[in-house]
C-alpha cells in the first residue's frame, strides 16, 4: 500500500477497539470533519479488552473500504496498537496532528483504562509524543446516541490541536449516556476494582465454561474530583492519563532499603 500524502490541512487519525464496522467510529469521524483531514484505520472486528496488545505471531493485512476528498478509511484484522503502528511505519509520509480513539461503546473511566484497547491505541500515540484522546460513552448498545458528546469531542480536540498536551501524557474522556450533559469536570481516576469477573455456564454437558462479567466495586464513591463521580452526575469527565509508569514516590525509600 502507497504511502498518504498529506493535504495543509490538520490530519486526524481515529482508530478503535469496536471495530471499523461500529456506530462511534462514523460518529467521531462525522464531528471532527470540520478539523482537518480524516484517515481511519481500525480493527476489522471487535477488539475490546485487548489493552496495548500486539500481534507478533501472524501477518497484518490492510484494505481500503472507503475513499473520497480528506476522508480514506482502512480496516486491518490487527489490534487497536497495530492500527497506529501500521499508519506510523507504513501508511503516512508525515506524522498526524491528533490521534482520536473512539468513541467507544461503552465506559473506560476507572481501572478500566488499563484493560482499554480503546486507551490502548491513545497510550500508542502518546509514546510517540503526538497528541492523543480517547473519546468513550457509557452505553454499549451498537446504536448508542452519540449526539449529546459532538460537540464537546470537536471543541476538545481544537483545543488539542491548538494547544498540545505534554509529553507522555493524553486525555481519557468519558461521558455519560444523557441527552442533558452538565458540562466538563476535569477528573482523577477512580479508585477501585472489578470484582465477580466470571460466571459459570453449563455448556453442551460442560461444567467448566465461564463468561466474562463483573461488578465494579468503588472504593471512592463520595470524592467528587473522580471520573465516576462526574459521570454519575451527568459531567463529561475528562482526566489526563500519563504513560509513564514509575512511582516517583517509592524511589527514595527504596534506596533505603
Amino acid at each position: 500500500m502507497k504511502k498518504i500524502t498529506r493535504s495543509h490541512k490538520p490530519l486526524i487519525l481515529i482508530t478503535n477497539d469496536d471495530g471499523i464496522q461500529a456506530k462511534g467510529i462514523r460518529e467521531v469521524a462525522d464531528f471532527l470533519k470540520p478539523l482537518g483531514d480524516i484517515l481511519i484505520v481500525a480493527p476489522d472486528a471487535p477488539r475490546s479488552g485487548q489493552s496495548s496488545a500486539i500481534t507478533v505471531t501472524s501477518p497484518l493485512r490492510m484494505k481500503v473500504v472507503e475513499e473520497r476528498d480528506g476522508f480514506l478509511a482502512i480496516r486491518t484484522n490487527g489490534t487497536p496498537v497495530d492500527c497506529i503502528k501500521l499508519s506510523m511505519n507504513i501508511l503516512l509520509d508525515k506524522r498526524p496532528d491528533l490521534i482520536v480513539s473512539g468513541i467507544n461503546h461503552g465506559s473506560n473511566s476507572g481501572v478500566s483504562v488499563i484493560y482499554s484497547g480503546t486507551m490502548g491505541a491513545v497510550f500508542e500515540g502518546a509514546l510517540l509524543h503526538i497528541p492523543s484522546i480517547g473519546f468513550s460513552l457509557c452505553n454499549h448498545e451498537p446504536n448508542a446516541d452519540f449526539e449529546p458528546a459532538g460537540p464537546y469531542i470537536r471543541e476538545i480536540a481544537r483545543l488539542v490541536l491548538e494547544k498540545g498536551l505534554p509529553p507522555l501524557t493524553c486525555l481519557n474522556v468519558n461521558f455519560p449516556d444523557t441527552k442533558e450533559l452538565k458540562g466538563v469536570k476535569i477528573c482523577e481516576q477512580t479508585k477501585g476494582q472489578w470484582t465477580n469477573e466470571w460466571e459459570n455456564f453449563a455448556h453442551r454437558g460442560d461444567a467448566h465454561y465461564y463468561w466474562l462479567t463483573g461488578e465494579f466495586e468503588n472504593n471512592d464513591a463520595e470524592n467528587e474530583k473522580n471520573d465516576h463521580w462526574a459521570l454519575d452526575n451527568g459531567y463529561v469527565a475528562i482526566t489526563p492519563t500519563t504513560v509513564d509508569a514509575t512511582a516517583y514516590g517509592l524511589i527514595d525509600e527504596l534506596k533505603a532499603w
